[in-house]
């Protein structure tokens, strides 16, 4: 069950300071009244007693009404109410009104309440059918009866509404008023918390994984004797030791980049060498020893790959320093028609399918680096699949972008390797890497080439099922026509 109160911290306050203030006044309000309306029935018991039962007794001289022997109403207050009870039984009742008298008849009912009525003179409140709530006190005559004098509570009850009503506006107002000014109090106080979470969700949506990161500066709210002040202090001591950590990190990424370009740059000269004399002594007429043949041909094979690699390299620190590359109108349809037939004569054995839109598309790029992109994803869906197996390129183009498809039907890529399939030298299957001359930089080079480009690659497999696809911005694409002449 979803609480009724706010989730935030700002919220969660004010609700408090309002709840705590609206029952401190409930309690104030609950305590003025009891305590007004014990008041005001004191001064009741007071005025009963001060009148001292004058209308009740001369009740009991009524049996003949005269003008010698008439009520005593002098100095009663209006609605004053008298009995006269005679063993247990009400033998006279009467009210003043208008400073005379006035009898009443009594129910059933009010004659039990008046006969329960203890004679101690003390004030008990009982309520009359024809006359309602009043204060009565009752007191032995000369006659052995009861005599019973009353007034209403109806002022004190009035009296008592009136304050609860008074009081009602006067704490909505301040309750209304409190939660106005204590959201507003709330939230200056809570402005260096607020600074302090936009600065960590800053930080969290900096791109922590790779690249250089400029971290944001300290945060100036760093008292030590409040609650944020000691927030704010462990996160700048905590964005310091990420930024040390990532400065670390950056220092170890180009040392690595630059080995792998001075590597590579030194390494293209002795395998070009190597290269050249194995091909130079395979073209020896003479009779050359099978053995020796034999070697020759290895040295020459795994110079080739190894002049792979080392051009695999190459591009990869030439992307990773943010070398510029081509800017020109590329017709994307031509580049995988072309790439598709390479593909085709390397791989007989599968069945290469294409869905391409009627209208040629034509995106601002390097050509060709977005074809060795293309390429390499559809050598990968050769190298890893079966013979006989389906690989489909779809093109598709619309004012979003521009996306090119590579899936097969193949038995697909284990789900613990998807995560690292774009990852340099990632390999699912080490031995049939190497014997098919694999570099583990294909996937790794599509991945930087239409990251350089602006786009994305992305993989999704299942056993019997895996897509490639690369996403272009809609910013490089642009409406084309192909000047060849060659349709699609």
């Amino acid at each position: 069950m979803r609480s009724p109160l706010p989730r935030t911290l700002r919220g969660q306050l004010t609700a408090g300071l309002v709840i705590l203030l609206a029952l401190a006044c409930f309690t104030v309000g609950i305590i003025t009244a009891l305590a007004l309306r014990g008041f005001l029935m004191g001064r009741l018991d007071e005025q009963l007693s001060a009148s001292g039962g004058r209308f009740a007794a001369s009740l009991e001289h009524e049996a003949e009404p005269d003008a010698d022997n008439r009520p005593d109403t002098r100095g009663q207050a209006e609605s004053t109410f008298g009995a006269r009870l005679l063993n247990g039984a009400v033998t006279q009742a009467a009210v003043v009104d208008d400073a005379t008298d006035h009898p009443l008849a009594l129910a059933s009912r009010d004659r039990r309440a008046l006969a329960e009525v203890p004679a101690d003179g003390n004030g008990h409140s009982i309520r009359l059918s024809a006359l309602g709530e009043y204060r009565v006190t009752a007191a032995r005559g000369d006659d052995q009866d009861t005599l019973i004098t009353g007034l209403p509570l109806h002022p004190v009850e009035e009296t008592v509404r009136r304050l609860e009503a008074v009081e009602a506006v006067l704490f909505s107002t301040a309750l209304v008023a409190t939660g106005i000014a204590g959201a507003l109090w709330v939230r200056i106080s809570l402005r260096p918390l607020q600074r302090v979470t936009a600065q960590a969700t800053e930080v969290a949506g900096l791109p922590l994984a790779s690249g250089e990161v400029a971290m944001p500066g300290p945060l100036p709210d760093t008292d030590p004797r409040t609650e944020v002040g000691q927030v704010g202090t462990a996160l700048n001591h905590m964005l310091g030791h990420i930024e040390d950590a990532l400065t670390r990190r950056q220092a170890g990424e180009e040392r690595l980049r630059h080995f792998a370009a001075d590597a590579s740059h030194e390494l293209r000269t002795p395998v070009a060498n190597i290269r050249g004399h194995a091909e130079l002594a395979l073209r020896h007429h003479g009779p050359v020893p099978v053995q020796v043949r034999h070697a020759l041909e290895r040295i020459n094979g795994e110079s080739q790959r190894m002049t792979r690699l080392v051009d695999d390299l190459l591009l990869l620190a030439r992307l990773d320093a943010g070398r510029p590359l081509e800017h020109e109108p590329v017709d994307l349809t031509l580049l995988i028609l072309n790439a598709t037939d390479d593909a085709r004569a390397a791989g007989p054995t599968h069945h290469w399918l294409l869905d391409l839109p009627e209208e040629p598309v034509t995106v601002t790029g390097d050509a060709h680096r977005l074809q060795q992109a293309i390429g390499n994803l559809l050598a990968n869906a050769r190298t890893h699949t079966p013979p006989g197996t389906e690989v489909t390129v779809t093109l598709t183009a619309d004012r979003t972008g521009v996306s090119v498809d590579v899936s097969d039907n193949g038995p697909g890529i284990p789900e613990e390797l998807q995560p690292e399939v774009f990852v340099r030298f990632a390999r699912g299957d080490h031995a049939r890497s190497r014997s098919t001359g694999s570099t583990g930089l294909g996937l790794a080079i599509v991945h930087a080439v239409i990251t350089a480009h602006s786009g994305t690659a992305t993989v999704t497999s299942s056993p019997g099922h895996t897509a490639f696809r690369l996403v272009l911005p809609a910013g490089v694409v642009r409406p084309g026509r192909r000047t060849d002449g060659s349709g699609s």
